[in-house]
């Protein structure tokens, strides 16, 4: 609907500014010395008039149309930069137009082309030097404008721009690769973005001569190839930011100094990252909590059937996990291991590294090697889990 209103209402309006046009060209032509020479009829006249004002309008609305066309995609163009770069640039433009009317008086005494070709030169020059300066100053910008902030380029499933906090992501989230699963489901808003300097240290991990480093860092970088292949619109590389923060000695302090530049929140998994960001401000999305949060919620007197693997710390316990790694801390079970037992939870304990379960050991169900069970017992070893209230 917009479309096709903007290109009527520019198609109309140069179609009467052509058929304006064709009047005047058209009276001033029957005027001529030469043309009134030749005697002609008053309807030959007319009709010339007509004529070039019939040209006028179909000369005026096929032009119209070109630069509504022009325009609407000059617009569309725009939805790819961020908001900043589009308010520098703007400001920039502002900027060298009031210099030019400040300066124009001093061409007056010229002759009018002279002074009409020298404005002209002044406001192309002039606002080009202004938005060059504009733009090397954003960051200053958004200190004076903060609603100019980084924005991402626009989604390309919407008609509007993605105007959501940015996101950082550092090296030990991109090599996790939970991030990208996350991404896909849906749940994680953009922009995400990779500073320039946590993809040169996924380079150097993966250029390491120890053969585990080696491996995770060409393991992040696949995953971020695919990342960008699968979200264009939601994740980039961004290396826009100050000299100042390549000079920073660790990744982790230029991540922080960067989040804080941008008003931004980072996504990692870093247990001290995590406190170092925290204490300066910045907000952060610790991966690890948020698997901590929808892990299954499990309370004292609760029944699960568990298969414990080794010993524990203390007398006569046994170490069984779950499948979304929750330890689980069964008493009298050191005596079951090997085998799959139904316990009793007794506590429910949360520390910095997750859930830890403590249950006290019931009933020996099978062996854990075996594919039998009594019916009225959930089967844990197998990968499903069936807790029973007491």
């Amino acid at each position: 609907m917009v479309v096709k209103l903007t290109w009527a209402l520019f198609t109309l309006s140069f179609s009467v500014l052509g058929g304006i046009l064709g009047v005047t060209l058209g009276n001033w032509y029957v005027r001529l010395d030469q043309i009134q020479s030749l005697n002609l009829e008053s309807h030959i006249e007319l009709m010339s008039v007509v004529l070039m004002t019939t040209l006028g309008v179909l000369c005026g609305s096929l032009l119209g149309s070109w630069i509504s066309r022009r325009m609407m995609d000059f617009a569309a163009g725009l939805n790819r930069y961020s908001a900043l770069d589009k308010g520098a640039t703007v400001l920039g433009i502002l900027l060298g137009l009031i210099t030019v009317s400040l300066i124009s008086p001093l061409f007056r005494e010229l002759p009018q082309y002279i002074s009409l070709s020298l404005w002209f030169l002044g406001c192309v020059i002039l606002s080009y030097l202004g938005v060059a300066l504009t733009m090397g100053m954003k960051d200053e910008i958004t200190q004076i404008f903060p609603r100019l902030s980084f924005n991402t380029e626009s989604d390309d499933s919407t008609s509007e721009g993605l105007l959501r906090k940015p996101k950082l992501l550092d090296t030990n989230v991109i090599i996790d690769g939970r991030m990208a699963d996350m991404c896909k489901t849906g749940f994680i808003e953009g922009p995400l973005l990779v500073p320039s300097f946590v993809l040169q240290e996924l380079q150097l991990i993966a250029d390491s001569a120890d053969g585990m480093r080696r491996a995770r860092g060409r393991r992040g970088l696949d995953i971020l190839n695919n990342m960008r292949k699968e979200l264009k619109s939601l994740i980039r590389v961004y290396d826009d930011y100050d000299a100042e923060i390549e000079n920073i000695d660790t990744v982790d302090a230029k991540l922080v100094r960067l989040a804080r530049d941008l008003k931004s929140a980072i996504v990692t998994n870093d247990y001290n990252l995590n406190k170092v960001a925290e204490l300066q401000g910045v907000e952060v999305l610790n991966i690890n909590e948020l698997a901590n949060s929808l892990k299954p919620v499990v309370l004292p007197g609760e029944e699960m059937t568990v298969s414990i693997v080794k010993e524990g710390k203390e007398e006569n316990q046994g170490v069984a996990y779950l499948e979304d790694g929750t330890m689980v801390v069964v008493e009298d079970g050191r005596k079951h291991i090997g085998t799959v037992v139904c316990v009793s939870i007794t506590s429910v304990y949360q520390t910095a590294a997750g859930k830890m379960i403590f249950a006290d050991a019931r009933l020996p169900v099978r062996d854990s090697g075996d594919d039998l069970f009594d019916d009225n017992i959930g089967h844990y070893g197998g990968g499903r889990n069936r807790r029973k209230s007491r």
